[in-house]
């Protein structure tokens, strides 16, 4: 009986000893949550945007491309659209430019070097929503700092102030000025992820290339454009593409700070999709809005990919 018993935990033993199924075992639970998590809405956003559902009558019965046919002929639908990319690439042509600013200034030592890294990393560990509020606050039509400090400047509110004889700007009620309010706080919110990315691109080159440069004579901007920038390029893409994910998808900033007024100029399609699938109760119609996301997602998802399989067998 014994032996028996020994025989069958030597075998059990070498069962969880093999790498396949080891691997396999760790692996599962994660599997399983990302099917639970994203698999099964994706499955039933596509089903409903196929049908004719609402949250009065959820039953799906089947009606083709009728929806996303009539998207196209929607005019808030494309504003949505042609809001979302102008948003994403506007705030992440920024954040390349800051965050490579930043990483090159934080690499440097300085006093108070720890209270800046702080300070920049701030908005990334802040919850979204509470920093869209107080962008909310800012951007008051009536007591709205920027504002303020635009009028003590003779900048805003006198018949030849650049910026207008108006008392207030009004900053989420004219619509260029409200696109500009979401592409400022989306900038603000990506950056310091992208600062922190770029930073430890910038730890990474091999300090022997800078002092041989260095010693070869090669000055501040030659060894900026020459070193660094192109040893940065790699890391710089994966930053601008974690960037562009997490703006096309984002409907906290819009929600938060316009809710797509003024009249839609500001919708994106995370938004739209809220307002006509949750709020309107249309889910078929707010399903299809939604899956207008899924290419940028599933192209940044196998870009995401390469580029780790790429870093790694480098």
């Amino acid at each position: 009986m014994k032996a028996n018993e020994k025989a069958l935990a030597g075998r059990y033993s070498q069962f969880w000893d093999r790498t396949d199924v080891l691997s396999t075992a760790m692996i599962l639970p994660a599997i399983l949550y990302i099917v639970a998590l994203v698999g099964f809405p994706l499955v039933l956003a596509i089903l409903y945007s196929l049908s004719d559902a609402t949250t009065g009558n959820p039953a799906v019965h089947f009606v083709g491309f009728r929806n996303f046919v009539s998207l196209w002929h929607d005019p808030i639908f494309l504003m949505a659209l042609k809001n979302t990319f102008l948003f994403t690439f506007c705030s992440q042509a920024l954040v390349v430019v800051l965050s490579s600013i930043l990483a090159l200034l934080l690499s440097e030592d300085f006093r108070g070097k720890p209270l800046v890294r702080f300070l920049i990393l701030l908005p990334w560990t802040a919850p979204i929503s509470l920093g869209a509020i107080g962008w909310l606050w800012i951007f008051d039509s009536v007591f709205s700092p920027i504002d303020w400090t635009l009028r003590v400047h003779g900048l805003l509110g006198i018949p030849q102030a650049i910026f207008g004889p108006d008392f207030n700007l009004y900053w989420l009620g004219r619509p260029v000025l409200a696109r500009a309010a979401v592409i400022l706080v989306q900038t603000w919110r990506i950056l310091p992820l992208a600062t922190v990315i770029l930073l430890a691109g910038i730890s990474s080159i091999p300090q022997e290339l800078l002092d041989a440069s260095q010693v070869d004579g090669a000055g501040f901007w030659r060894r900026l454009f020459q070193i660094k920038i192109p040893l940065l390029l790699p890391i710089t893409s994966i930053a601008t593409l974690f960037g562009v994910v997490f703006t096309f998808t984002d409907m906290t900033v819009v929600y938060v700070l316009t809710r797509g007024g003024p009249i839609n100029n500001t919708q994106v399609l995370a938004s739209w999709a809220f307002f006509v699938g949750i709020e309107a109760g249309d889910l078929s119609q707010g399903a299809a809005v939604a899956l207008f996301l899924f290419p940028v997602l599933a192209a940044g998802a196998i870009l995401a990919l390469r580029m780790a399989r790429r870093t790694e067998v480098t």
